[in-house]
């Protein structure tokens, strides 16, 4: 949501609320884009529906496309976020030892074997649960991360630390620095769109710009079975909007000009310039009516337990398709301390064919090669058992995957101890995880700063080490 005091100019003699009614009814939807994330694209500052007007004097997009600091291996990134910290134990790390061990641990709990059964796939052979037969299908496109660790075991704070790198202060998430390092590709378009995030444990700091300008702050979508309601204004013509826009815009531009640079100012032109070109773009992406019957049966978006995850992750591949620069799709519900088989079979049977269909429908349509998939949670869970069929939080081991985007397929990296409660080998941080998401998109995790307060911030802070072994 938008803050009126974050983005009024020291100078202005309007407020935003003031300026949005002078501009009247027809102007409503626009401020609905300001409230849905301010995301502006690499449009100059005059976009006429049907055409482009030259841009204002001396005025810039600053989500205009830029050169990464290096060749990038990935264009864009998806991120299957299974929040609640999904089980690493009883779906990607097999840990055989826990049945022959199973006893007292550490005075805190009997070791729980899992109850799932696990398989060798692919060339590669990795171990995956029969939890997920269509993902285990994609056994060779896949790199496992089987050393991650973070440094905090609660829910909040391990899932704001996984979107920011940080625990402790308000900072940019993963998307607003790639935005802000990269640019956008679509004009028309957010260039950070986030689906169904969650409303707690961190709220909108998950998706947000914190310092870095409002323009790279993530545009939240709830998405559910539906498609997105027409928001095209009916009441005036393009034309008619367009003139009440350009009234606005001239305001915001003159305020610019005395004020000099302003940040929050330039996030408020593109938000305003993005609502009025998404009216045309958005429904029509969201509209998965044109899909074939095949695609959604494939994707399990047509019907039962898979279709509400199994659109979310076919809007993430067309929206990957428009040009959207960093695409987040968030699971919730994973965190199981108890009922732990029927609820991790309930939640592996809504993810495991969307998951599947989208990294098979992005290969076929040559995406995979540049686009990141990353999935995992917060955390992972304890070897022990908890409230019988149950596993408590564990940030001290657990498992993350990639896929496509410049990785290697078919490999492991990094191992938890024999019981899957420690990373013991090629540890990787969340620290470390963010460095190689954003050397993967040809950015510098060094080199990609912002200065505030005096000195240059970036995503990982002093940490990070760019996990190069795992990279094609």
């Amino acid at each position: 949501m938008l803050n009126d005091d974050l983005l009024r100019p020291t100078v202005s003699p309007l407020s935003r609320r003031q300026m949005l009614l002078q501009a009247g009814n027809g102007f409503g939807y626009l401020a609905l884009a300001g409230l849905l994330g301010q995301q502006a694209q690499a449009a100059t500052a005059g976009a006429v529906a049907g055409g482009v007007t030259a841009p204002a004097p001396g005025y810039a997009s600053p989500l205009a496309a830029k050169q990464p600091h290096f060749p990038a291996r990935a264009k864009r990134v998806i991120f299957l976020f299974m929040q609640g910290a999904p089980s690493h134990l009883d779906t990607f790390d097999y840990k055989p030892k826990l049945a022959t061990l199973s006893g007292p641990a550490g005075g805190k709990g009997k070791l729980l074997p899992s109850p799932f059964k696990f398989k060798q796939h692919g060339k590669s052979g990795h171990w995956i649960s029969e939890l997920f037969p269509n993902v285990a299908q994609q056994a060779d496109k896949l790199c496992m991360l089987h050393g991650m660790h973070t440094d905090n075991p609660a829910h909040p704070q391990a899932t704001i630390q996984l979107h920011t790198g940080s625990v402790n202060f308000v900072r940019p998430s993963v998307g607003a620095w790639v935005l802000y390092g990269l640019g956008t590709q679509n004009e028309n378009l957010p260039g950070y769109i986030t689906i169904n995030p969650p409303t707690g444990l961190g709220g909108a700091q998950n998706f947000g710009s914190a310092f870095l300008p409002a323009t790279f702050q993530g545009t939240r979508i709830d998405a559910t079975d539906r498609n997105i309601a027409d928001i095209r204004n009916n009441f005036l013509t393009g034309t008619q909007q367009r003139k009440q826009l350009d009234l606005i815009q001239q305001m915001n531009r003159d305020l610019l000009r005395k004020s000099g640079p302003n940040e929050q100012l330039d996030g408020v032109i593109e938000s305003y310039e993005l609502g009025f070109r998404m009216q045309g773009a958005v429904p029509k992406l969201m509209d998965i009516s044109d899909e074939k019957p095949e695609t959604l049966a494939m994707y399990g978006a047509d019907s039962g337990m898979t279709q509400t995850f199994g659109r979310q992750c076919l809007l993430a591949r067309r929206f990957a398709e428009a040009g959207v620069r960093f695409i987040e799709v968030c699971f919730q519900g994973w965190d199981q301390h108890q009922a732990l088989k029927a609820k991790l079979t309930q939640n592996c049977g809504s993810t495991d064919k969307p998951i599947a269909a989208l990294l098979t429908d992005l290969e076929q349509r040559g995406l995979l090669k540049d686009t990141l998939v990353i999935w995992g949670g917060e955390f992972g869970r304890t070897p022990s058992g908890q409230n019988g069929d149950g596993r408590n939080h564990n940030n001290r081991g657990y498992t993350m995957w990639m896929a496509g985007g410049g990785v290697k397929g078919g490999t492991s990296w990094g191992a938890t101890d024999e019981t899957g409660g420690t990373a013991v080998e090629n540890k990787t941080h969340v620290h470390d995880l963010h460095a190689t998401t954003l050397a993967l998109l040809g950015l510098d995790h060094e080199k990609l700063t912002f200065k505030y307060a005096g000195r240059n911030f970036r995503l990982t802070d002093v940490y990070g080490n760019v996990v190069k072994q795992i990279m094609a």
